[in-house]
């Protein structure tokens, strides 16, 4: 069984403390700004930038949501040039932004607010996050990238009043304790409860709880689609296949929160028991098919080159974001399941490379640098090819 991590439409990172947080509606004041990257400008605090619109991107460039946003952002600027200003705000090192730039020419500005101290004034648990600031100051919009279009722009910069989606992140450091805490004497229980707004989605295996190691799972704000395909062993995304009905399309998008906990011994049954509940008590056919896909293979290229990793021995985990991977006593096929896993790569993942021996590596790569990541693979050993094969499909009906 893949291990269970957050998965997210949003990339999730740690929450944040709140400290004189702005809403919409309230003056963002003097906000100071480190120092801002991609520009000339010595503007070092928002007051500086009053009478153009202003635009707070937080963001990272690990995220793939953020990275996807940023064509959108820069039309935006250069089509309001000298009226607006974006500033991108990620929390990583200035070297890893700059090297961003250089990859991705861009006219915006940038920022590292390693010490976050403009998240503590915008307060956020997910990424991309949008705050839009008038010419008089004015928080206009708290919102996803997606929400501000031309028009919105042009409505602030007449002076209309704008009302777009409020993202009101919940900020909490343990939302799976927060929701469902139970007392350490229960044995078996399934909660079903609808999805609660302004949360994150993710999931909570407890792999670090003795507790309930292995034998609970926690879901929150995952829609019935997520559910099946963490029910059926982490299906990525890009394994399953979508037959049901529109009415049935909306009734699978819609959030829930779960939590699971089976007896002690049975932990093998975790997620068959979690299979058997959501057919209980919601309504949709899924089934595991074989299917014939593009897909790419991980293929073992250079003897000479794997057979210089450093070999583990012991059996571990990795941990990961959209640009790096650490692995303790791991397999190659751990890579293959994080490349799609993660959606570093845009088809299945299969792993050709026939190695069952355990490693430790660890990389980063450049995702918005092409063929970087073939690259990395390749100091590895390692190379992925395009194939079809017969894969496991998940099915919804």
């Amino acid at each position: 069984m893949k291990k269970i991590y957050a998965l997210l439409l949003f990339c999730l990172i740690c929450p944040a403390v709140t400290f004189a947080q702005i809403k919409v509606g309230q003056s963002a004041g003097q906000l100071q700004f480190p120092k801002l990257l991609n520009t000339k400008s010595t503007i070092r605090n928002l007051g500086h930038l009053k009478g153009k619109i202003v635009w707070l991107e937080f963001w990272a460039t690990w995220c793939s949501p953020c990275v996807e946003a940023m064509p959108h952002l820069k039309q935006l600027q250069k089509a309001y040039a000298g009226r607006l200003q974006v500033i991108a705000i990620s929390a990583e090192r200035v070297q890893r932004i700059k090297q961003f730039i250089i990859n991705q020419p861009s006219n915006l500005w940038f920022t590292a607010d390693t010490a976050e101290i403009l998240r503590k004034a915008f307060p956020y648990q997910t990424i991309p996050h949008s705050i839009l600031i008038d010419q008089t100051g004015k928080v206009v919009a708290i919102t996803a990238p997606g929400n501000i279009t031309n028009q919105v722009i042009a409505d602030v910069l007449a002076g209309a009043i704008i009302n777009l989606p409020v993202k009101a992140d919940m900020i909490t450091e343990d939302p799976s304790q927060t929701y469902f805490a139970v007392p350490d004497t229960v044995r078996t229980r399934f909660t079903l409860l609808p999805g609660i707004k302004g949360l994150a989605s993710s999931s909570r295996g407890y792999n670090n709880d003795n507790l309930f190691k292995g034998r609970r799972i926690s879901l929150l704000n995952i829609s019935l689609e997520h559910a099946y395909r963490i029910a059926y062993g982490n299906f990525p995304f890009g394994r399953t296949i979508d037959l049901t009905s529109k009415e049935n399309k909306q009734e699978k998008e819609k959030l829930y929160c779960m939590d699971l906990i089976v007896p002690k011994g049975q932990e093998n049954e975790l997620l068959p028991t979690l299979r058997r509940h959501l057919k209980e008590k919601l309504d949709l056919q899924v089934k595991m098919e074989k299917r014939l896909k593009p897909v790419f293979v991980l293929t073992a290229a250079d003897g000479s080159k794997l057979a210089r990793l450093q070999k583990s021995a012991t059996t571990g985990d990795y941990t990961a974001h959209g640009d790096s991977f650490e692995g303790k006593g791991i397999q190659l096929s751990s890579i293959a399941e994080y490349l799609e896993d993660y959606g570093i790569v845009d088809l299945p993942v299969v792993d050709g490379t026939k190695n069952t021996e355990r490693y430790d590596i660890s990389f980063t790569f450049m995702p918005e640098k092409k063929a970087d990541l073939q690259e990395v693979l390749a100091k590895l050993g390692l190379e992925l090819r395009r194939a079809e094969r017969e894969i496991d499909m998940l099915v919804f009906r």
